[in-house]
């Protein structure tokens, strides 16, 4: 049988017991005897389940067991007076053991809620208690005490029943008045203590009035206690631990009704007929006297629990869940209250790398150092400083009193110039710095973070706040709408700079570069609209027209020209248009609808480009399988730039102008220039130099080993290049 069913087992069984009993010959010695059969079997069974259960507070469920052994005790000792003396002797030494099981089951109960809810729970155990007390004095125990008060030893005796119920009556108002986590078992308890209360009464009542309780009317309610403390005890959540009832989850009735309906007890009294002497009215006005003092130490509390759930939400309201800095909520309210003394100053913190270790090493490890990086800051600002996370990997700092903005810049760069420790790695987060201040809290901070965003831009570790930055901003803002309809308008034009093979001077390749006619402005070079262009994505539009134009002109290039026209077309493609996945597609629908076989068109990137991997050297994998060559340009300003020859499928290197300007020098411009050359030849690869204006170069060059030349000195970007003519070739 499973354990999870022993105690409907018992149940059953103690209530057919309870039945069988009255079949017995009433008040024979084989009816007592069976009767208190049944209350050894729970006290045992309370053991039992001890053992089988093993619960966190065993000592609970041993101090209910020795209450129930010692109500048996007594009931043994009163047969033994009864059917062995022949006597009934009151009071006797069954009374004690009576009496001595009272205490040992509220001690019992006491300890089985006294870890559970504190406060306002207790507050409403007394209550109740105090208000059936008051009901048990009035009907019970003031009618006893009286009518047994010239009775000595037994008047006291008779007393101490009732007050015995009223120590057990509060504790299970304590019990029931806990709020959330209650189980079955507890509850099993308390109506097994609330049995035992009831037929206690009644026995007193029915007594009291000189009725019969020598029959076997009250017997049932006993034994059905016992039977309900040995299931209670059978009840696999008689294991349940005592946190499990410490979080409020409801108020149910008996917190609400209990409580109210005890209180209300009190001047209800004074309208019961036989209440009418002084010891009855003191007792009234004693009860309701402590029961205004509850209720008021009631509200007191809820007062103070409402007052520290409302600090504990304010605290979650304006503090960052992972760091437990201030957020931006906070951060908002502290600069605002500043403002009002005078312009307060801002250092704006932007990390730098955070969002490549979050995507290398999962948002776990991220979390991890933006706790380290949290703490750090934290432990750098100055005092009266004030520290935020305002977004992501986005903090703010006020600074205090008359301190130098640059000072606290330099304090908080240095604090993050040691690796942070996260998920088993040492990883390096770079934080740029912005300064600003300002009459308006909102203009501060704004000029704060348009600073960082400046410094991250050029590299700087800290930038002050200048007009300049907003003029600058606002003239990119500008310049992007403009260059919207510009693209709608046709206003972009293509022009073609020759790529020159020496020595014969002949034109084997030309590069398109995107050129801007403004019908105010005139032609507009691409350093100045490319940028805003790659900010607000519309480099991607602005690409494939410039890739179409290039094919359709190589295309009527080849046509007009025949053999004689150029080998190749190169056209610049930006990093937005590699991260597209669709963007092999566009090229092979580009080269389909013109014509152009793949093999007569170079894509050329930077190596900034490419250096993250992912869907651009992909793409780039794409490009070469359908035969378009692949160039690498500005090759050796990168940080890795042998490295990338590994992953990227390259056909042609370009050299930067940096390693063409000095080459006719002695020294390590020509040693560079020297070496690329010979890595290109090593690999199998074009090389082509850039940026070559005067003869000079172009022999320098020759002599190193360079066969493809690119710059003014074969020709400047035009939108008809002469493609025929022979260029000026070489002094061998």
């Amino acid at each position: 049988m499973r354990r999870a069913n022993v105690w409907r087992v018992w149940v059953a069984a103690g209530v057919l017991a309870t039945a069988g009993y009255y079949l017995l010959p009433a008040d024979g010695l084989a009816a007592n005897l069976f009767y208190n059969a049944i209350g050894l079997l729970a006290t045992l069974v309370i053991l039992l389940g001890v053992r089988v259960h093993r619960p966190q507070r065993p000592h609970v469920w041993y101090w209910l067991s020795a209450g129930q052994a010692a109500s048996v005790t007594g009931d043994l000792i009163w047969e033994y007076y009864r059917y062995v003396l022949h006597q009934e002797p009151y009071p006797s030494v069954a009374d004690v053991f009576y009496l001595g099981s009272y205490p040992l089951l509220a001690v019992g109960l006491w300890l089985l809620v006294r870890d559970r809810e504190r406060g306002a729970g207790l507050a409403d155990a007394v209550m109740a208690g105090i208000g059936l007390g008051l009901a048990q004095w009035i009907f019970v125990v003031h009618p006893v005490a009286a009518s047994s008060a010239a009775s000595g030893l037994s008047g006291i005796i008779a007393i101490a029943y009732p007050a015995a119920d009223v120590l057990l009556l509060v504790m299970l108002a304590r019990l029931l008045t806990t709020r959330g986590g209650t189980t079955l078992s507890t509850r099993m308890l308390g109506a097994a203590a609330f049995l035992l209360l009831v037929t206690d009464a009644a026995y007193l009542v029915v007594s009291l009035h000189g009725g019969d309780t020598d029959g076997d009317m009250f017997s049932a309610g006993w034994l059905l206690g016992y039977v309900l403390w040995g299931a209670a005890a059978l009840h696999p959540s008689m294991a349940a631990p005592a946190a499990a009832g410490s979080r409020p989850e409801r108020i149910g009735w008996a917190q609400l009704v209990l409580p109210t309906g005890c209180a209300l007890l009190a001047p209800a009294m004074l309208f019961v007929p036989q209440v009418g002497d002084v010891l009855d009215r003191i007792a009234i006005g004693a009860s309701s006297a402590v029961l205004i003092a509850l209720a008021a130490a009631r509200m007191a509390g809820l007062m103070r629990q409402v007052q520290g759930q409302s600090a504990a939400l304010r605290q979650l309201a304006l503090h960052d869940d992972l760091t437990g800095l201030p957020n931006r909520r906070h951060f908002d309210q502290v600069l605002t209250d500043a403002a009002g003394a005078g312009r307060p100053r801002i250092v704006f913190l932007g990390l730098s790398g955070f969002k490549d270790i979050n995507d290398e090493f999962g948002r776990p490890v991220g979390d991890r150092v933006l706790t380290v990086v949290g703490e750090r800051l934290l432990a750098a600002v100055p005092d009266g400083g004030f520290l935020a996370r305002l977004d992501g990997d986005e903090f703010a700092l006020l600074v205090p009193g008359d301190m130098p903005a640059e000072q606290v810049a330099h304090r908080i760069l240095a604090a993050l110039t040691a690796p942070v420790p996260a998920g088993g790695h040492e990883l390096f987060v770079g934080v740029h710095v912005g300064l600003a201040k300002a009459a308006e809290p909102v203009e501060a901070l704004r000029r704060a973070e348009r600073a960082m965003h400046a410094a991250k831009k050029t590299g700087e570790p800290y930038r002050h706040w200048s007009p300049v930055l907003d003029e600058r901003d606002g003239e990119n803002a500008r310049l992007g709408a403009e260059l919207q309809a510009a693209l709608h308008a046709g206003q972009f034009r293509v022009h073609y700079q020759p790529i020159v093979a020496v020595p014969e001077g002949r034109v084997v390749a030309v590069e398109a570069l995107v050129r801007w006619q403004h019908p105010q402005r005139g032609l507009i070079e691409p350093a100045r609209f490319i940028p805003v262009a790659e900010q607000t994505g519309l480099i991607v539009d602005l690409g494939a027209w410039v890739l179409r134009a290039a094919c359709e002109q190589m295309v009527r290039w080849r046509a007009q020209h025949g053999a004689d026209a150029p080998d190749r077309m190169s056209v610049n493609v930006s990093a937005r248009q590699l991260a597209r996945p669709q963007f092999p597609d566009a090229v092979a629908a580009i080269l389909t609808t013109t014509g152009l076989p793949p093999t007569c068109l170079t894509v050329e990137v930077t190596e900034t480009a490419v250096f993250g991997g992912g869907h651009a050297v992909a793409a780039l994998h794409r490009l070469r399988a359908l035969g378009v060559r692949i160039a690498l340009d500005d090759f050796g300003t990168g940080h890795s730039s042998l490295g990338l020859l590994h992953t990227v499928p390259v056909d042609v290197l370009k050299v930067d102008k940096s390693f063409v300007d000095r080459v006719t020098e002695a020294g390590r411009h020509a040693v560079i220039a020297k070496a690329l050359i010979q890595v290109s030849d090593g690999l199998g690869l074009s090389a082509v130099a850039e940026g070559v204006e005067t003869a000079e170069q172009a022999d320098a060059l020759y002599a190193l080993g360079y066969r493809l030349l690119q710059g003014y000195y074969y020709g400047r970007p035009a939108p008809s290049p002469d493609l025929l003519t022979l260029h000026p070739t070489v002094r061998v």
